[in-house]
């Protein structure tokens, strides 16, 4: 038996993602094996097919993905055959089937659809991560969330201001400037300006953190936006990777810090996993946690999900369906 799955033989553009047969894949030992519904299109995967992150060609991306148990390796317990699941660290996920570890899977709740639990994971837990560990914003405190209506920054921007942090936000369309109002933002800064407008806002103080998944654009003001002892979190490079740079300017902007995390940094142990699958389908599944689904492509059509992606044409998230 085989199943449809999208591959890229060499680093390159999007044109390269085509439609190709694989066999069936097998779940290994304490691997389950998901009929798939739907799949999250990431960043990480344009960095993967460019060769901004070497992989081994031929490749098959995704790692986020919803559907239901068809099968489940020897040792497997906990999950059978018809159960549904969601996670963020499948292999080889843009497939009509993929494999998970069962530890990596969590079971998605009754009255949650399997778009939304698609579209969750892997920007529910970054925000999630984001807001209560990778950085430490107190009630009363400003921030700024860059690409504020993207699928991150609205999570991000709701899971902060659920907690009482004043969050400013950057967009590039009024369209987005509305989205990312709707999800909490206090302010929906201009690029262009951003920090000088954000330091005006605080009375010249500047703010507590920056949320940036922006990357080389953003950097140098980002840090600028920083009050003394500001946290500068970098999580992601849309506009291109930062150069590097000399260490003291954190000393002289006002002894600031600055960290790049992983999300595997963050899912350690099954405990933490628990933590933060079961903190995000409640805020889901209770109506305090919007989750946008905002582009669905076919899954034949993977390359023009990168290509909105890729081009900024996006809100929310972008899913493929199988």
């Amino acid at each position: 038996m085989t199943v449809r799955a999208i591959t890229v033989e060499r680093a390159g553009g999007p044109e390269l993602l085509q439609e190709t047969e694989i066999p069936d894949p097998v779940p290994g030992p304490g691997e389950l094996l998901v009929e798939t519904a739907f799949v999250g299109v990431n960043f990480i995967e344009t960095y993967q097919r460019s060769g901004v992150y070497p992989v081994d060609y031929p490749f098959i991306p995704g790692s986020e993905a919803s559907g239901t148990v068809v099968a489940v390796g020897e040792g497997v317990s906990g999950f059978e055959p018809g159960d549904r699941v969601t996670t963020c660290e499948g292999k080889a996920a843009y497939a009509e089937r993929f494999v998970v570890p069962a530890v990596a899977a969590a079971r998605v709740p009754d009255g949650l659809g399997l778009d939304v639990a698609a579209a969750l994971p892997l920007q529910g837990i970054t925000a999630h991560y984001l807001s209560t560990s990778a950085s430490h914003p107190q009630p009363g405190d400003t921030v700024i969330v860059h690409a504020g209506a993207g699928g991150v920054g609205l999570l991000l921007t709701q899971l902060l201001a659920a907690r009482g942090i004043r969050v400013f936000t950057t967009v590039s369309t009024p369209e987005k400037r509305e989205l990312s109002l709707g999800a909490g933002a206090e302010q929906v800064l201009r690029y262009e300006s951003f920090a000088d407008k954000a330091r005006e806002l605080t009375d010249g103080a500047g703010v507590a953190v920056v949320y940036d998944g922006v990357g080389k654009r953003t950097f140098d003001d980002s840090l600028r936006a920083l009050r003394v002892r500001g946290e500068m979190v970098l999580f992601g490079g849309a506009s291109g990777q930062v150069p590097p740079f000399d260490l003291q300017r954190l000393n002289s902007g006002g002894s600031l810090s600055i960290t790049r995390p992983s999300i595997g940094h963050f899912l350690l142990t099954p405990e933490e996993r628990a933590w933060r699958y079961g903190e995000l389908f409640d805020a889901v599944t209770g109506g305090g946690l919007d989750v946008r689904v905002g582009e669905r492509f076919p899954l034949a059509e993977a390359g023009r999900a990168h290509e909105a992606l890729e081009g900024r044409a996006t809100t929310g998230k972008v899913i493929l369906e199988a």
